[in-house]
Formats: C-alpha cells, structure tokens, sequence
C-alpha cells in the first residue's frame, strides 16, 4: 500500500428489521427492576414503534430491586419443580396494558421479546391480535405457549434455537 491509498473499511451492514426492534426490546430490558429476568419487549406494527414494555412491579408496589424477590414454586404434572418471582407484571404484560391505556390497538402488529411468553402472556397476545411474535429464545417452560400459538394462527419465530438461561430457573 502507498502512502496515498486509505485502508478499507469493511462494510456496515444493517440489521434487519427484526435484528433492530430485538436490540430495541434489549434496551427497554435495562429499565427492569428484577434482576432474574431484566426483560424487555417492543409492539410494532409497519415497522413502527407502537409501544414498549419491562419486568416490572405494578405501579406504586415495591420492586424486587429494592425489597427482594417474590418467589412461589410450581409443582408440574410431571413432577418437575419450577419457582417464579410473582412481584413482577412480564414486559409483554406490560406493553400491552400500555398500549390499552394509551388507545392503541395492537391488531396485526409484531411483538418482539427476549423468550417464549409465558401462558398468560400468550393468552393476552393471542387476543388482543397480535400476529406475529418473534424471540431470541425458548423458554424452558414454553411448549404450552408454542401449542397455543400455533393452533391461534400465530406466527412465532426464534432467533436462536435454544433456550434462555436465567438465575433460579
């Protein structure tokens, strides 16, 4: 190379659409105030930011990162133990009441977030007309989600084919 010549750069490449509102959910994630699952998710609807949401306390109740988590365990069928912090309302909850306090519909939009959505969650997307959901990961509890998802007509894509781990899972 000759002193006139610059090196080369190697070329940006934009995420995708997915990549972006995925890095977006990631950000929203930071404001979580429980440190077992700092998650967090993004509605969109034609590429367009309908509303946010995080882990996080109902408004006016205490946060797990101030007073400690909530944790109840759930014995399944099948004998497996699994526990739950239940101080929190779930980043899609979340979004979902924002969008219904705000005026927001959220019909044919798409919502993406760090796992599976849990049952409840997969219930609320399912009827407020969510269409399409996409993931980074499996959660380890999420074939009933997946089951109901599918039987809706709910299109769910995952980033990364496994599942997410998370402290005291």
């Amino acid at each position: 190379m000759n002193s006139n010549e610059q090196p080369q750069k190697p070329a940006y490449l934009r995420p995708s659409w997915d990549e972006y509102f995925l890095k977006l959910a990631d950000s929203v994630a930071s404001r979580a105030t429980c440190d077992r699952g700092r998650s967090g998710c993004v509605i969109v609807k034609d590429r367009q930011i309908l509303v946010t949401g995080y882990v996080g306390s109902p408004r006016g109740l205490a946060h797990c990162d101030d007073v400690g988590h909530l944790m109840k365990k759930t014995v399944h069928e099948n004998g497996s133990v699994t526990q739950h912090c239940v101080r929190t309302v779930h980043a899609e909850q979340n979004a979902i009441t924002q969008a219904a306090r705000r005026g927001i519909a959220l019909d044919k939009s798409t919502l993406y977030c760090r796992m599976t959505p849990c049952r409840t969650c997969a219930m609320l997307i399912i009827n407020c007309g969510i269409e399409r959901v996409v993931c980074e990961r499996k959660y380890h509890a999420g074939a009933e989600s997946e089951a109901m998802f599918k039987e809706a007509g709910v299109l769910l894509e995952f980033i990364h084919d496994e599942v997410q781990q998370y402290d005291q899972q």
